[in-house]
């Protein structure tokens, strides 16, 4: 069984999914890999994972919180779940590229399988992949698109007026 329900960030409407083990899901609506509901799902806007998810979300846009405490619960393979392990490594603010990733992973030279993995993220802010970066900075892949990727760098570097614009 799956709960759901929907928060309002800065960044556009966030579909937010939850199983009986905690949070399964944060979907900017209409992004890359957004998942269709099945009969299974129920809207549940007082189910405590996604309350808890919303509160700490609110917290983030609003700059007060770095790193998040509600319980997760992706669903992925092995080698996905060991990616999204080590992106949730990184560091506020940081940014490392899809090559270290792979090494954080403990995959080193499968750069590519890490960023493909990175892009099924199910947990995208939470498991922070807008934290990854090409392998000369650059701004590249992001299921919730690039202008999104950039404001949520800006907030997490203090560039407060850069949320709204992107």
């Amino acid at each position: 069984m799956h709960s759901y329900d929907s928060y309002a960030s800065p960044q556009g409407r966030i579909m937010l999914v939850a199983d009986e083990a905690g949070l399964a899901g944060v979907y900017f609506e209409k992004q890359k890999h957004f998942p269709a509901q099945s009969k299974d799902w129920r809207h549940d806007p007082r189910n405590r994972v996604l309350a808890q998810a919303k509160r700490e979300l609110e917290e983030y846009f609003a700059g007060r919180r770095r790193r998040f405490d509600v319980p997760l619960s992706p669903a992925g393979t092995a080698f996905q779940k060991s990616v999204w392990k080590a992106i949730s490594t990184i560091g506020f603010g940081e940014t490392i590229s899809y090559g270290e990733l792979a090494r954080r992973a403990g995959v080193p030279r499968s750069a590519r399988a890490a960023g493909a993995a990175t892009g099924r993220n199910p947990i995208g802010i939470i498991v922070p992949c807008h934290r990854v970066v090409g392998a000369d900075g650059s701004l590249t892949g992001y299921a919730g698109g690039l202008g999104r990727k950039k404001a949520l760098l800006a907030l997490e570097r203090g560039e407060r007026d850069l949320l709204s614009a992107a």
